[in-house]
């Protein structure tokens, strides 16, 4: 990882007067999202837990606040060459509906790489006041490529997080919620990606609720906001987990951190499989799909069940923008994550039954098989295979364990190993 030694010297303080101002820019463009609340997580934690609700917004994220906010704030001048981002996701939505609410250019740079739901979702939202370029391999690839494209071009850039415009779009999120909560607020969950809507959302309460404390959540594999203020400088980390795509950043804004470090009372993490799970729980029983980012906040609630009980307690869902490919990787995250599936490397005897005798002496009554590779070498006394097996509990993982051992069918256990596990799931 890199530190930042020279800070920004810049003194941004959010004035709520701003914040105000863009919610009248946004009055015709954003929907009032409601604050809802959640009674069956409500009643396992035995708290009053209401879901700020972005997720419901046109775009289906909160990124159209600060993306229409900044550019519609720009002059006659600044717009006459267009506006220029770089963004796998949400941030080119919001970018693209503005440009086509506006009836202003738009370029936006997308890595090659993107889904095809995400790239046709833009072009709609754009229609033809906007130009998508997929090019570069990753989201710093196609920064880059914005960014020269703006040089070249004369093109204003929409920062998707480290603009005080946009970080005053994304405060209006706290000012409806201090508008729609009857009662005192204890705990608000934010997450955290690049900072701009902790920033601004943090930035509101603190003026107009102080006594609410403010948690900032981050994806385990991605901490760049955790690791800068416990470094108590900027800091970009050298590798990431981008599973959690609309929160992994490498490096956090100089203005978000300056701000985040000052309001936030706590940063924390949450392991990627623990939002796999939560995804899982609310469409399953609220009916609520959301992106992996829109779960943060409410994934990490388990780790605050004790100091939240009895409390009011608001968390934002940040987006609902998720593939419904990617519906089998959370799956087998999540199930991984609760210690419900587990890869192994298998040593099978070269003769025939052996893999009937796995069957029916190793395996338990209600273990699955649901993965198996293997190819069979009569040069050698063992074949190994690389077997997936799904478990009903996490209680029957040890006695599966022993009883491969006991019958000299254990290889290795591959969960612990992160290299192959990527590769297998």
């Amino acid at each position: 990882m890199t530190n930042y030694n020279k800070m920004a010297t810049t003194t941004y303080k959010l004035a709520i007067k701003d914040v105000e101002q863009a919610a009248l820019r946004l009055k015709n463009v954003v929907v009032d999202t409601p604050l809802m609340k959640n009674l069956n997580i409500s009643k396992r934690l035995g708290a009053n837990v209401f879901l700020k609700r972005e997720d419901l917004q046109l775009v289906r994220s909160y990124k159209i606040r600060g993306a229409y906010n900044k550019i519609s704030s720009l002059s006659k001048e600044e717009l006459q060459n267009g506006v220029v981002c770089a963004s796998a996701g949400n941030h080119a939505q919001g970018v693209a509906y503005s440009c086509n609410k506006l009836k202003i250019k738009g370029t936006i740079f997308m890595p090659a790489p993107t889904p095809k739901q995400k790239v046709e979702q833009v072009k709609m939202f754009g229609e033809d006041f906007v130009e998508v370029i997929l090019q570069g391999d990753t989201f710093d690839d196609s920064q880059h490529l914005a960014a020269d494209f703006c040089k070249t071009n004369n093109a204003a850039f929409i920062h998707p997080f480290d603009d005080e415009k946009v970080i005053e779009g994304q405060a209006t999120i706290g000012l409806e919620i201090l508008e729609q909560m009857s009662g005192n607020i204890d705990y608000l969950f934010l997450p955290i990606g690049g900072g701009g809507l902790a920033a601004g959302v943090s930035s509101v309460f603190k003026q107009l609720s102080p006594n609410t404390k403010i948690i900032g959540v981050e994806p385990k594999g991605a901490p760049s906001m955790s690791v800068s203020i416990q470094n108590k400088q900027l800091t970009k980390l050298d590798k990431i987990d981008k599973f959690v795509d609309g929160a992994a950043v490498k490096q956090v804004g100089e203005l978000t951190y300056n701000i985040c470090k000052d309001l936030l009372d706590d940063v924390v993490t949450v392991d990627e499989g623990k939002v796999c799970d939560t995804i899982l729980k609310l469409y399953n029983r609220d009916a609520i799909v959301v992106e992996p980012a829109g779960a943060l906040t409410i994934a990490v609630l388990d780790h605050f069940a004790n100091v939240i009980k009895d409390k009011n307690v608001v968390c934002l869902v940040s987006g609902s923008n998720n593939d419904i490919t990617r519906m089998e990787d959370i799956k087998e995250r999540a199930m991984l994550y609760n210690g419900l599936k587990h890869y192994f490397l298998v040593g099978f005897p070269q003769r025939a039954g052996a893999l009937k005798e796995f069957v029916a002496e190793v395996l338990g009554p209600t273990d699955d098989i649901t993965y198996f590779e293997y190819t069979k070498k009569t040069s050698r006394e063992k074949g190994f295979a690389v077997v997936g097996i799904e478990l009903k509990n996490q209680e029957d993982f040890e006695p599966l364990l022993q009883r491969m051992k006991e019958r000299h069918f254990f290889g290795d256990y591959l969960n612990d190993n992160e290299v192959l596990l990527d590769i297998l799931i």
